[in-house]
């Protein structure tokens, strides 16, 4: 009968076989257990990219290492399957594996009982199917190829743990390993669901208490214990929840049940105030009726009081009316007015007096202004007239022209010569042939025609001149026909020689002897010498001309400035006599003004004291038709409110006669009828908030004949108050009548449910206290399980200290208060502790201390964790990246201390190694394993190469065909397979 709980029992593992995991090779791997399997790499560039993590990884789910979360589903170990995305390179293209096997051998040290555990990694869930099998059953094959396809076809051959069904990852530890701790690790890799704290990554003072603890937790079994109180505690919050919930929803009941209470109580009170409200209008009708009647006596006798004023007002007004038209006489106005127009004619003439004499005023002061520059002028004329001064200017004018011209003769004779001097200057004959082209003459120069060689034209002119000939560099030739015409045009350069078919002929004469064209630049520097002499003496001639016009003209406005002179004076004193004249018509003008001011005072007096007269009878009149008018109004006001009374529609509202209100307000308080109205209002209110709450504002819950009503009362205006009361009384008092049946019923049923409720709570509040209760007891339990675990964790801490060379150690691990978050993990502190000496204290391990002792500490605390879980059975350690944090003169001494612990506790440790730790663990170890892939374009690793010593030699024969020879052969049946030896 197939065994469902710890099937592989006291066996350990001696093989694993990976099928489409990572990039591992298909090839068993045979492991030596109780001691050191260090795993290397060689990958295309260094060790990483080999699979070492993914190997190790596979091992510790194939041994039911809890950090996968078996329980949960352990989808986590569905990421070590082949992933073409990762492996892709280049224009390779291999497809994602949807599933893959990690398969293991395990047997009985010496015994010969193998057993084959499979176990299927699916992409999908359930990410986990486990077979098992007695015997050895690996999936054989001649390359990877065929090792993937046999491997389906082994485990379509397997049989089904469960019956019916596979084993799943919740039980694997359960059915393969009797819940059975058999692998603690220490994982680097991305595809774990939690990652625990790795001692041997860091130095272990860098590494804080808590996670401490979370990695001896990890190592020892402690975490699915501590998951366990954090579920306890869950439950216990998930009961207190529902405990408050159950009194938040009986306050709530409460709550709602004292609120339609309320409600019902206010309905109560309503149909109490509204009687009040109904018994108060009652009374306001009652007392207006009685007040009507009594005001309505009180008007009459007002009546006839007010058509008695009225007569005698109407009296004084006629007399006053008499004496008013008595004083509106117009000759006064008349006289007045006549008065008026007078003075302002005399006004007017003064004003124009005014006016004249200021402008003759102000003529005269601008004449005097100008009167001393004038004088100032007049002093340059010199005793000159005008005719004289003017006629001298023009003859200064005429002197200062003819200078002009004679200054612009000069400076184009200074033109010329400075042009003649340029020409003579610039080369020989030059001159002479512009003075010829510029006639029209045609010309060419005696040198340029004659073409003979530079030296020989040099020797020709000094021969010519050694005969005494013209200098032949001025000379120009000319046509015989053209010789007078060109003498003419060179008369202005003397000296020029003209050669033709005629002859030679000079032109002019020097003033000495000319012998070359030196003599002509001198004759014209001086001529221009000359010009510029006579240029001087015009323009000083044209500067004492132009001061002599200056002067002229200085003369002729000073002469100029004498005639004005004059003409101011005559109009100066013409302005004098007329303002002389202006001045005593004035003087004239002034009584006649005085005279009629005052007579325009007088009456104008006269006039104002009559209309004041007037007014102060106009004021007693309309006083009089004022007090006729108002005693008219108050009169038919008076009729009026009489009639307003309306003393028969009062009788009427009230139901009876006058005497019978009277009789009803005499067993009443003494109330106004607006004191009975505001009261009736009131408790009309107090009947609408009571019977709706603060729904009365808005209407929402009223009937809606009720709310119509309302809302029209909410104008603001009283009429609409009074005429609404009624109507308003009669449908609330409908309203309350039909909600008196509803709310004795809902009393009733408010009543059974609080009863019920309560009960409720009380069942929930002992639920919380049992589990509060129960998490307490769980969790002192627990508390003395980690006790006990931290506990052995120190005493194999304290021995394998002692036995490795230490002084002894221990762990400090205070209890801490339970969290009181439900979601948040117990944290505990665990402080290792040491002996530096013999007979020492112990020291933290936070104090200062040398690499050395700490990377030996934290490797056997690393051991004593692995040796108290592992309860006296067989316990795999795995680390990866071993020693990395290890300095270089202690990696050899901690391997080899890995490896005399495991042997001499029966631990299998196995860790993967970097590329700088190969050289120290290859030679301290007890078995070498090197998984190698050189190109990036291998799918899948080359076979590893593996290097052991098995002190049981049985066990290295089972192996030996499935390692040595993996080759295609026919696979033994199921029968055979289990009685292999």
């Amino acid at each position: 009968m197939t065994q469902t709980e710890n099937v592989v029992g006291d066996r350990v593992l001696v093989a694993v076989q990976a099928i489409n995991i990572s990039r591992l090779s298909t090839h068993p791997v045979p492991t030596v257990p109780g001691t050191l399997i260090v795993v290397a790499g060689a990958g295309p560039k260094d060790s990483n990219g080999a699979g070492k993590s993914s190997f190790i990884a596979a091992i510790t789910a194939l041994l039911g290492d809890e950090q996968w979360r078996f329980a949960s589903g352990a989808k986590a170990v569905s990421e070590l399957l082949f992933n073409a995305e990762l492996a892709a390179h280049g224009d390779q293209q291999w497809a994602s594996a949807d599933h893959g096997y990690i398969i293991g051998v395990f047997d009985v040290p010496s015994a010969g009982l193998p057993m084959t555990v499979w176990l299927r990694v699916n992409r999908e869930a359930p990410y986990l199917e486990i077979r098992w099998t007695d015997g050895v059953r690996l999936a054989a094959g001649a390359s990877e190829a065929d090792r993937v396809t046999r491997s389906d076809e082994v485990w379509a051959q397997l049989p089904r743990g469960a019956g019916r069904r596979d084993v799943v990852a919740r039980d694997l530890t359960r059915v393969l390993y009797g819940d059975r701790v058999r692998c603690v690790s220490f994982l680097s890799t991305s595809v774990r669901s939690k990652v625990a704290t790795n001692l041997l990554s860091q130095p272990l003072n860098e590494i804080s208490p808590e996670r401490i603890f979370e990695a001896i937790a990890a190592l020892t079994g402690l975490d699915a214990e501590l998951d366990q109180e954090r579920e306890a505690r869950r439950d216990e919050h998930a009961k207190r929840v529902r405990a408050a919930e159950a009194v938040d929803r009986l306050r709530e009941f409460e709550v709602e049940s004292e609120r339609l209470i309320a409600a019902f109580d206010r309905r109560d009170r309503a149909r109490v105030e509204l009687a009040s409200a109904l018994r108060c209008w009652r009374g306001r009708q009652a007392r207006r009726l009685g007040d009507a009647a009594a005001r309505d006596e009180a008007l009459d006798a007002e009546l006839a009081s007010c058509q008695e004023a009225a007569e005698s007002s109407s009296e004084a007004i006629a007399g006053l009316r008499e004496e008013i038209a008595a004083l509106k006489d117009d000759s006064l106005d008349r006289a007045l007015a006549s008065a008026r127009r007078e003075l302002a004619g005399i006004q007017a003439r003064a004003a124009k007096l005014e006016a004249d004499r200021a402008v003759a005023q102000s003529t005269a002061d601008r004449l005097r202004g100008q009167m001393p520059a004038l004088e100032e002028l007049r002093r340059q004329a010199d005793g000159r007239d005008v005719a004289a001064a003017e006629r001298e200017m023009s003859e200064a004018r005429a002197r200062v022209d003819e200078a002009l011209k004679a200054l612009g003769v000069a400076d184009r004779e200074v033109e010329t010569a400075r042009a003649a001097l340029d020409d003579v200057e610039n080369g020989p004959a030059a001159a002479q042939l512009a003075a010829l082209a510029a006639r029209g003459v045609a010309a060419a120069g005696l040198l340029d025609t004659i073409d003979v060689a530079e030296q020989a034209r040099d020797a020709s002119a000094a021969g010519l001149v050694a005969a005494g000939s013209w200098p032949h560099e001025h000379a120009v030739i000319v046509d015989g026909a053209d010789l007078a015409a060109a003498a003419e045009a060179l008369a202005d350069l003397p000296g020029s020689v003209l050669v033709s078919s005629t002859g030679v002929t000079v032109v002019g004469a020097f003033e000495s002897a000319v012998t070359g064209r030196e003599a002509r630049v001198k004759a014209a520097e001086q001529r221009l010498n000359r010009a510029r002499d006579a240029q001087d003496r015009t323009a000083a001639a044209v500067r004492r001309a132009e001061a002599e016009m200056a002067e002229a003209a200085r003369r002729a406005e000073g002469a100029r400035a004498a005639v004005r002179l004059d003409e101011i004076h005559t109009r100066l004193e013409s302005q004098r006599e007329l303002l002389a004249a202006l001045h005593a018509a004035a003087d004239e003008l002034t009584p006649a003004l005085d005279a009629s001011e005052e007579g325009v005072s007088a009456l104008d007096f006269r006039a104002r004291t009559r209309d004041m007269e007037i007014e102060r009878l106009e004021g007693r009149r309309s006083s009089f038709e004022a007090d006729r008018d108002r005693a008219r109004e108050q009169a038919a006001r008076t009729a009026t409110e009489r009639r307003a009374l309306d003393l028969d529609g009062l009788a009427e509202e009230w139901g009876g006669s006058v005497e019978e209100a009277r009789e009803w307000l005499a067993d009443e308080e003494p109330l106004t009828a607006d004191e009975w109205w505001r009261g009736a209002e009131r408790h009309l209110d107090a009947a609408l908030r009571g019977g709706f709450g603060d729904a009365a504002q808005t209407g929402d819950e009223m009937p809606e004949e009720l709310a119509f009503l309302v809302n029209e009362r909410r104008g603001g205006r009283a009429a609409e108050e009074l005429a609404t009361f009624p109507a308003v009384c009669a449908a609330l008092g409908a309203y309350l009548r039909g909600q008196e049946e509803y709310e004795r019923h809902r009393r009733q049923q408010i009543e059974t449910q609080l009863s019920s409720r309560r009960r409720d709570l009380e069942t929930a509040t002992r639920g919380a206290e049992d589990a509060a209760q129960s998490t307490a007891v769980h969790r002192a339990a627990l508390t003395e399980a980690i006790r006990a675990r931290l506990a052995r964790v120190a005493d194999e801490f304290e021995k394998l200290d002692v036995g490795y060379g230490g002084y002894g150690a221990t762990l400090d691990f205070p209890v801490p208060a339970a969290p009181a978050d439900p979601e948040q993990r117990w944290s505990w502190r665990v402080v290792p502790k040491w002996r530096r000496g013999d007979g020492q204290g112990f020291v933290p391990y936070n104090r200062r201390a040398n690499t050395a002792l700490m990377d030996e500490k934290a490797v056997k605390l690393v051991c004593a964790a692995a040796i108290a879980s592992s309860g006296g059975g067989h316990l795999t350690l795995v680390l990866d990246e071993l020693g990395r944090n290890l300095g270089k003169e202690h990696r050899r001494e901690a391997v080899a201390l890995f490896r005399r612990i495991g042997e001499m506790h029966g631990i299998t440790v196995i860790g993967a190694l970097q590329d700088d730790m190969e050289p120290y663990a290859i030679d301290a170890c007890g078995q070498y394993v090197k998984l190698r892939r050189s190109s990036d374009a291998m799918p899948y690793n080359e076979p590893p190469v593996i290097v052991g010593h098995d002190r049981h030699a049985e066990r290295v024969r089972m192996l030996a065909e499935w390692v040595v020879r993996p080759r295609a052969v026919p696979e033994p049946s199921p029968d055979a397979a289990a009685a292999a030896p």
